[in-house]
């Protein structure tokens, strides 16, 4: 009988397991060019893993979402239908870095039991997947399993949350890039995105995600060598406070993470992957995969420069009046951005009283400011904190955009829960509404907002310039090195740059009235070329823009939207060169960190023909005086390679133009 037993029990775990096998499902797609595979195993669970060639990215890593019902999508999932295509279009882009993308991918559809599906896709550079549901019902998100389970402790560069105390989600999204291990990771912190994981083979992967609409933002923490996910709870309990009266503050969150509709399409959770670091310079996954455009006519979209206020605290030298947040100081404004071609000026913090942004303050006459720059061609913004904008969006949109103000500046936001991301999008259509343009500062990292509502000219989400003005510990050449291949992997960042004091490293010290940059001249002037930013400062004052005319007039020539771009060299943290084109005319950048370096650039992009070059060179000198430079004429075309040698924080940066 016991003999029976044990035979009865053996063909039962048999059969059992027979059972499973015949039930577990595998599925892959590769990218186009068959480098980049993605696996997909349905058996009681989902997971995905993720290769590039030879090398294993993510081992297979568990992805679910969690309702408040209890059911579990990705448990015990029933495949319905499974289908495999080949997509290849090509998106015209509007106000970006290039004006077509290729859009060329491999797509996996699985459809479930019970009304919900995943959408994987593989690019050539990258790979992403979504959940989707098909429900009448509305659904309560509890959590969402995003993990990323890798193969060994990876090297990383994590931007840590610095929250406030009260709310552990609430934070500026503005950090350093921690070079460590992810095991070494703090156990009590949150990382932010993008984050960056660098390969033994020199293979580097950003995480990041896309078409954020109506959800929180992903976080994620380590557990051991792995990274999982985290959301911040559904805001159950808050009110105005912050600086100034300016935000939002959450005093309670929910045991859940969202409320929203059962027929819809889940955030892109992707992986951007480049075999060698220049690649990231000039990614646009999230640009694809973000939702196309809702304004159907946007010829009143006007990127461009504008002279910026705050930063340099309306200092102004050799006037006759008192500067400040006055009337005849932002007439002052209008002028020297009417002489250099400047596009518009930002009224920033202080026009209207905190707690009522309709309540302008009594230095300040809006409409003389308006009408005074319609006559200059030079259009007005406003800033605004986003608890006064929230309060009164309707109203205040109507209003300034009948008086013609051309946009809003929309600062402290500092959170990405569901709620807040509502607010992203109700902004920038409203705004749309109104033919308002809008610069998210105090922001999160974009997801693709910039394409759906292209009246979304600018984020924030960086530890830019303006925190030279504070003390600081930040390593800020090392920093502009670091987030063109991390941070504006994403998208445009508003890092504000245009510094006309400059120091090295052991001269720099922070200055609220006149403050400096860290690093030379000319990796201020490169940053404009570098940086991707349709609405860009001019951050220093119009008194130092005039003392440096010549560097002002370069400048002010560089475009802030290109037709093509082309990543030419770099080393994430160490280095970066790029290149891009508007109309006839290239422009090219460089940027090191405090190593002195020496780069050789090819101009094999510019095609045929021979371009007249205006250049502009870190000075012999400029390892003491970081104001140091050399402005050159010079001729170039695709045969050329010109050494181009970098001081320490240094940078250099040429306008090309077709003869």
């Amino acid at each position: 009988m016991r003999t029976k037993s044990v035979y009865i029990f053996i063909l039962f775990i048999f059969l059992m397991n027979k059972s499973y096998t015949q039930t577990s499902k595998s599925y892959k797609i590769s990218s186009p060019d068959l480098r980049i595979s993605i696996n997909v195993a349905v058996g009681k669970t989902i997971t995905w893993s993720v290769s590039n060639g030879e090398t294993a990215l993510i081992n297979p890593s568990e992805i679910n979402i969690k309702l408040k019902s209890g059911e579990v999508l990705g448990q015990e999932p029933k495949v319905l239908s499974a289908k495999q295509t080949k997509h290849r279009q090509t998106i015209n882009a509007s106000f970006y870095k290039k004006k077509q993308v290729e859009d060329h991918f491999s797509q996996l559809a699985l459809k479930f039991k019970n009304g919900y599906g995943l959408l994987f896709r593989a690019y050539n550079d990258g790979v992403a997947y979504r959940f989707f549901t098909e429900r009448q019902d509305s659904l309560i998100v509890i959590s969402e399993t995003s993990s990323f389970q890798l193969p060994e402790d990876l090297n990383a560069f994590v931007p840590y949350v610095l929250s406030s105390k009260a709310d552990p989600y609430e934070h500026s999204y503005e950090n350093k890039y921690n070079q460590i291990p992810i095991s070494a990771m703090a156990k009590d912190s949150l990382a932010y995105l993008p984050l960056l994981l660098s390969y033994q083979n020199g293979v580097k992967v950003v995480i990041t995600e896309a078409d954020l609409e109506d959800y929180p933002g992903l976080y994620l923490k380590n557990q051991g060598i792995n990274l999982v996910s985290d959301f911040a709870g559904f805001p159950m309990v808050y009110k105005r406070g912050g600086y100034n009266q300016t935000q939002e503050k959450v005093s309670k969150r929910g045991d859940f993470i969202a409320k929203t509709s059962g027929s819809r399409m889940f955030p892109w959770r992707v992986m951007s992957i480049a075999n060698q670091d220049k690649e990231l310079l000039n990614s646009d996954l999230v640009y694809k995969l973000a939702a196309p455009s809702r304004i159907e006519n946007s010829d009143w979209i006007k990127p461009g420069k504008v002279a910026w206020d705050w930063w340099n605290d309306w200092n102004l030298a050799g006037v006759d009046f008192k500067a400040g947040i006055n009337t005849e100081t932002y007439k002052y404004y209008i002028d020297f951005a009417a002489a250099n071609n400047i596009e518009y000026v930002m009224l920033d913090e202080g026009w209207a009283l905190k707690e009522d942004i309709m309540k302008i303050v009594p230095a300040i006459n809006l409409q003389e400011i308006i009408d005074y720059g319609k006559q200059k061609n030079v259009g007005v913004w406003l800033w605004a904190g986003m608890y006064p904008i929230n309060e009164k969006m309707d109203e205040a949109f109507s209003h300034y955009s009948k008086m013609g103000v051309k946009g809003f500046k929309i600062d402290f936001i500092n959170r990405d829960d569901q709620m807040m991301m509502q607010f992203y999008y109700r902004a920038a259509k409203k705004a749309a509404d109104h033919q308002l343009m809008i610069d998210f500062h105090g922001s999160s990292k974009p997801t693709g907002l910039m394409r759906t509502y292209p009246n979304v000219l600018n984020y924030e989400g960086v530890y830019g310039l303006e925190m030279t003005k504070f003390p600081t510990k930040i390593d800020f050449p090392k920093l502009a090195v670091t987030a063109p291949f991390i941070r504006m992997l994403a998208g445009a960042m508003d890092y504000t740059p245009g510094a006309m004091r400059n120091a090295t490293k052991k001269d720099f010290y922070h200055s609220f009235s006149s403050p400096m940059s860290q690093g030379t001249r000319c990796q201020q002037l490169a940053m404009y070329i570098m940086f991707e930013a349709p609405f860009e400062m001019l951050s220093d004052s119009p008194t130092a823009y005039k003392k440096e005319q010549e560097c002002t007039d370069f400048i002010v020539s560089i475009p802030t939207t290109f037709d093509e771009t082309v990543a030419l060299d770099g080393s994430v943290g160490s280095f970066a060169a790029i290149a891009r084109k508007k109309g006839e005319d290239w422009y090219a950048a460089a940027l090191t960190d405090w190593n002195e370096r020496e780069l050789l650039i090819d101009f094999s992009f510019l095609g045929t023909g021979d371009y007249q070059a205006v250049m502009f060179s870190d000075g012999i000198n400029a390892d003491k005086n970081a104001s140091d430079y050399k402005r050159e004429e010079v001729q170039v075309n695709a045969t050329s390679k010109m050494k181009v040698k970098l001081a320490p924080g240094g940078g250099w940066a040429i306008r090309l133009t077709k003869k």
